[in-house]
């Protein structure tokens, strides 16, 4: 007899929908199995032969942490090229890569946690590399390209499956995991909700990571907008995965909850799918659930839940179907095509920021003088990849002007370190092959050990000469002559080991203390002070060698020397993303470090031609007046060198535009934890002051004229059209941009608001006819009284430019909308967070579940005002729902107080509600005011009578 073939089980038949084939396989696994999925790394089920999974690969600007892969440029770089087609083919490369390197490497991850939308709100963001925009709409714009490229275009299975970062409201490293981002209704529907619901829309998104902040008091990863908001926006289960740690934070650092079950049981019914926590080890988090179900916390079907929309991204990505999945022979790895696309994105994401006399683009003939601490250096980040391929500043300007006509200064301070004995710290010789900092890749590459190979720094009497940069605040780096930075391993010994700055606590940074008279020199990663033991130079949990600086040779004398003699000196000046505003840290200033403001003053003194090219992750604040050109880049990936000397020498016209607007000093800005972009005038959208360079700005070496602009209004929409023509004598790009401005407002609008833009490349003397049609939701605001968006019937300013600032057309359209009514205090009564203005107030959880309150900040008192509220025929009692301990006073229209309700007695908690009234005479329309005095929690306002 013939033994019978089993039957295909229906999970694994291609023909069936996901959605039925996810419920078989969902029936067949036992509910121990399927909570073993709800870790990130989600172990193999041998008996249905299913494997194993893991979520989370970051590929945020190439494939990270994996090894040697392509690397683009910083996302605020690709932010700045205002370039949705490069930006989805920047994506198409990446998730063909991750593709190529999961075929040799099954450590490689298909479920992509990229892109950021988290808006730049505040420029001093330790994170602002990671994001795009200021703006929700260039976010989502360039987003939703990104997130498309890495989706691929197959109609059913996915190249890979991208995860946005980080719900919501995420702006600060500085206690991120214990603050709380107050956001009022408007900002949360206006600004924070909007980037991540236009790209989730655009269909190409596959799930969300919840930031580690709270917002309004309560965690992210419990937020009912998860439920309310982001599952509402598309038919697709969207995967949400944790960030790392933040489920043990709930209870460890937040204290939000009392033990981990119940916090693990509150996260996975908010929404969370996947929990990223100790690491490969799901063992923890399998026990939390299983004791969050045997307590009653949680239902086999919660869990069910949960594991489907895993199940529905692993189906999409074709795991189950491997003879049909039309990604599964990707091999497209480091090829020209993508080396090509590197450098292309690099030279998009280049802004002019100022040209005086046309400086730029540079003779073929000229004399360059490169100066600066990054003139040489090709720097990444913490999500990059491993570089194949590498241009500095430098290299690309030997290459592209001849080395003979180019002459380089560091700028660093040459020292040696000498003891109090009169001998100086010495670098050994050592006869070991170099190594990169992550090229074998690592799931983690926080765990990277240092290196241990190498011998520990000596001391002699004549020492090494090392190189001193002061990146700011203090923070030094030491580097050997063969270009090894001073590092401390492990076993404490100091050690010139590692090829860069980097790790997620850096090991290569130290701090000069003042002492008696000389220094201690402190190890900032480790907190200690370096010794020296006859065994070698290291740190001590006690003392510290007190050394003396001896200075051979300061980096402005250098700087100084070479731009003299030079027809045009280019200053190249910026930050080591590992350092001074990184994840985990946020900046303190906009200013640049001293040291590099030195250098920028030696060189300008010695030769007015002197260009300043900022390579950072982020906003400067300089002095423009004395410089005739100034450019900005990210850091730009492995094509960055090439790229900016291509654009220095005018083979490509620079049309980068800024995403975000720079400030020209640090009193222009709001405080870090302001999260009201409205009240706070923050952003370009609001803020009134004068910007060193505004949002969108950025020069060509073109000239373009603007013209024939018409407007209409049809089939529920705003047809907006005019044309460009390139007046200059070179091809070039241009960005078009248009914002619109309600001409008469009832409420603080934004003083202008990107609504639509486009790069077109022109020829000398071409014109290019531009069409956008904009939805009247474009035009919409959130309407607090109502609770919904509202389209309010007007004149609205539109503006069409180069920029934010550079306005060239305008015309003005009257739209039909619905007119504002008085908020009906009868019926719906006062949502405490939703008030018109507040002052000395913030939002707070109402409960742990849903809702939101007011509560006076530490030792204020909250002022709150609700515009236009209808008492009709009059009320006679008022109520409020109130926790805690304080006072409530009402007063309308600015007038003597009504009444004053005072919780006298705390209540046991602070989201055990108590009702308060008083009895009152209004009628009619009136402004209300609420005074909250004292440690009191206001949920909501009622009237009747």
């Amino acid at each position: 007899m013939t033994a019978q073939t089993p039957p295909t089980p229906p999970f694994r038949d291609p023909q069936l929908p996901f959605a039925k084939r996810i419920d078989d396989l969902l029936a067949r696994l036992t509910l121990d199995e399927k909570i073993g999925f709800l870790h990130q790394y989600a172990p193999a089920v041998e008996r249905l032969g299913v494997a194993a999974f893991r979520t989370g690969q970051e590929a945020l600007h190439g494939v990270a942490w994996m090894g040697p892969a392509t690397v683009f440029p910083q996302a605020v770089g690709l932010g700045a090229t205002w370039n949705e087609e490069l930006v989805r083919r920047v994506g198409d490369a990446v998730s063909k890569e991750v593709r190529a390197m999961r075929a040799r490497d099954d450590r490689v991850g298909l479920n992509v946690w990229a892109p950021t939308v988290n808006l730049l709100r505040h420029p001093l963001w330790g994170r602002n590399e990671e994001g795009y925009s200021e703006d929700p709409r260039l976010t989502s714009a360039i987003a939703t390209a990104y997130t498309r490229g890495l989706r691929g275009d197959h109609p059913t299975y996915w190249r890979t499956a991208p995860v946005l970062k980080h719900w919501l409201a995420h702006n600060n490293e500085t206690g991120r995991d214990i603050t709380s981002s107050s956001v009022r209704p408007r900002v949360l529907h206006e600004y924070d909700l909007r980037a991540f619901r236009e790209t989730v829309e655009a269909g190409a998104v596959a799930g969300v990571m919840p930031a580690y902040n709270l917002v309004n008091g309560r965690p992210n990863h419990v937020s009912p907008y998860l439920r309310e908001h982001l599952r509402t926006w598309t038919d697709e289960d969207l995967l949400v995965c944790s960030d790392a740690g933040a489920p043990s934070n709930l209870v460890d650092s937040e204290h939000y909850f009392d033990t981990h079950e119940e916090a693990t049981a509150a996260s996975l019914l908010a929404g969370v799918d996947s929990f990223t926590d100790h690491g490969t080890d799901g063992s923890t988090i399998v026990a939390r659930l299983q004791g969050a179900l045997e307590q009653g916390l949680l239902t086999e079907a919660d869990i069910d839940a949960a594991v489907r929309r895993q199940l529905s991204v692993r189906f999409r990505l074709g795991e189950f179907d491997p003879a049909h999945d039309p990604h599964a022979g990707i091999q497209d790895f480091d090829t020209p095509a993508h080396r090509a696309l590197a450098q292309e994105a690099a030279e998009q994401a280049v802004v002019l920021l100022k040209n005086d006399g046309d400086l730029l683009p540079l003779a073929h003939d000229t004399r360059l003088a490169v100066v600066g601490l990054l003139a040489d250096e090709c720097k990444l980040d913490w999500y990059s990849g491993t570089l194949i391929h590498r241009s500095t500043p430098l290299e690309g300007l030997y290459e592209r002007f001849g080395a003979e006509r180019v002459e380089f200064a560091e700028g660093v301070d040459r020292v040696r370190l000498k003891t109090s004995q009169g001998a100086c710290l010495h670098v050994p010789l050592a006869d070991v092959p170099d190594e990169v900092r992550g090229a074998e890749g690592a799931l983690d590459p926080a765990l990277l050990a240092g290196r241990t190979d190498l011998p520990p720094l000596t001391t002699d009497p004549t020492g090494t000469e090392l190189a001193l940069v002061d990146w700011g605040e203090g923070v030094l780096t030491l580097r050997a002559p063969d270009g090894r930075y001073l590092s401390v391993a492990e076993d404490g010994y100091v050690r010139a080991s590692a090829d860069q700055p980097g790790g997620w606590v850096v090991q290569e940074t130290f701090r000069l203390e003042p002492h008696e008279n000389g220094h201690l020199l402190l190890h900032i990663g480790t907190g200690r002070h370096v010794s020296v033991a006859a065994d070698g130079v290291k740190v001590a949990e006690e003392g510290g060698e007190i050394f003396e600086l001896v200075i051979a040779e300061r980096g402005e004398d250098a700087v100084a020397r070479v731009a003299e003699a030079a027809d045009v000196v280019l200053v190249v000046a910026g930050n080591d993303p590992h350092i001074n505003g990184r994840e985990t840290e946020d900046r303190t200033t906009l200013r640049l470090p001293p040291q590099q403001q030195r250098l920028l003053r030696a060189a300008r003194a010695a030769n007015p031609n002197t260009v300043l090219a900022l390579v950072s992750a982020y906003p400067y604040t300089v002095d423009p007046s004395d410089l005739p050109a100034i450019l900005w880049t990210a850091h730009g990936g492995q094509a960055a060198g090439t790229a900016l000397a291509r654009v220095l020498a005018g083979d490509t016209s620079p049309a980068g535009r800024l995403p975000q607007t720079w400030y020209a000093a640090d009193t222009d800005l709001p405080d870090l934890l302001d999260y009201d972009v409205i009240g706070g005038r923050q952003t370009y959208l609001y803020f009134e002051g004068t910007p060193l360079f505004p949002f969108g700005h950025g020069l060509s070496y073109a000239s373009f004229s603007y013209g024939d602009l018409s407007v209409r209004v049809e089939l529920g929409a705003v047809h907006v059209e005019f044309t460009v023509t390139n007046t200059g004598d070179v091809t070039a790009d241009e960005v078009a941009q248009l914002y619109t401005r309600a001409a008469d407002p009832s409420v603080p609008r934004p003083r202008r608001e990107l609504v639509a833009h486009r790069r077109v490349t022109l020829a000398p003397g071409e014109t290019a006819d531009l069409s956008f049609e904009l939805p009247l939701s474009a035009f919409e605001f959130w309407d607090v009284a109502r609770g919904g968006h509202r389209l309010e019937p007007g004149g609205y300013h539109l503006l069409v430019g180069a920029s934010s600032e550079d306005i060239r057309l305008r015309t003005t359209v009257t739209l039909t909308g619905e007119p504002a009514a008085p908020r009906d205090v009868l019926q719906r009564g006062l949502p405490a967070a939703d008030f018109d203005e507040q002052s000395g107030g913030e939002i707070v959880d109402r409960t742990k579940a849903a809702g939101e309150a007011v509560t006076p900040m530490s030792g204020e008192t909250a002022e709150l005002t609700y515009r236009h509220c209808d008492f009709g025929t009059g009320v006679t009692e008022v109520t409020v729902q109130v926790a805690g301990e304080g006072v409530v006073e009402l007063s309308l229209d600015g007038g003597p107080a009504l009444a004053e309700l005072a919780l006298s007695t705390p209540t046991s908690g602070p989201y055990d509600y108590t009702t308060l009234g008083a009895g009152i005479v209004a009628e009619g329309v009136h402004d209300v005011h609420i005074r909250l005095r004292g440690p009191l929690r206001l949920a909501h306002v009622g009237f009747s009578g």
